[in-house]
């Protein structure tokens, strides 16, 4: 009786090489839009993904604004240029030769999602997304217990940031026993006594922010907002 043993091939080898293609393809297919997170009285830039090339002055580009809250719709940019009745905004808009927009002294009402959107006689043809978050940083002060808060206010409404303190570039709770912290979802504070700690001492406070898509982390030096910006409970509590 002749047997013959037929060559059975690995299975595996064609799912080694076939994983990694689909992998890519969901990851292209789930592209996050672009973050960026920057503190009140700040300038950003939010560039736009999809220019389209040879267009003069932005012709074929217009700039929309979506808050946080998915209440309002504004129309930030058209043909390249600043629409006058974009509320408040308009004043501290402008936009570059490569279409990118610029956002001057942040304020917590730019929280929100920024739509670059292109037009080619009249048809939209394309669409990126920027979502710009805030940090704030608000000091209390009740006798001697002074609290330090430093929070992000987002587009979304799950938070993908954490937040924590660090004195001299370490975590508050290491080594700092005159210090209490706590912290939650995309905020955190820090408590001690005023008596232990003089300004200098205080200027030593970084508010660490990590967002959790990209990985990018952001240090923001400890200043607490001017009176002649929003500040308050409700605003801390928005971003819990």
């Amino acid at each position: 009786m002749n047997v013959t043993l037929k060559r059975v091939r690995n299975p595996f080898k064609w799912i080694s090489l076939f994983l990694p293609a689909v992998l890519q393809f969901t990851a292209a297919a789930e592209k996050l839009p672009l973050s960026f997170t920057v503190r009140v009285g700040d300038e950003v830039t939010l560039p736009c993904e999809n220019v389209i090339d040879g267009q003069q002055e932005c012709e074929y580009t217009r700039w929309i604004f979506i808050d946080s809250g998915n209440t309002t719709t504004v129309r930030l940019a058209k043909l390249g240029q600043i629409i006058e009745n974009a509320k408040s905004k308009s004043d501290r808009l402008s936009v570059t030769e490569n279409c990118s927009l610029v956002i001057k002294k942040v304020t917590v009402e730019d929280v929100g999602r920024y739509d670059c959107q292109q037009f080619i006689s009249g048809k939209q043809i394309s669409d990126s997304q920027v979502h710009l978050s805030v940090i704030i940083m608000t000091e209390r002060k009740v006798a001697d217990k002074v609290t330090l808060w430093c929070s992000v206010l987002k587009y979304e409404q799950s938070c993908s940031h954490t937040v924590k303190w660090l004195y001299e570039g370490k975590d508050v709770d290491k080594d700092n026993k005159d210090m209490k912290t706590s912290q939650s979802v995309c905020y955190a504070a820090v408590s001690f006594l005023d008596s232990h700690f003089s300004y200098k001492s205080k200027s030593n406070l970084k508010c660490e922010v990590t967002d959790g898509y990209s990985g990018k982390v952001q240090l923001f030096t400890f200043s607490p907002q001017s009176s002649g910006e929003k500040t308050g409970e409700n605003m801390l509590s928005c971003s819990r």
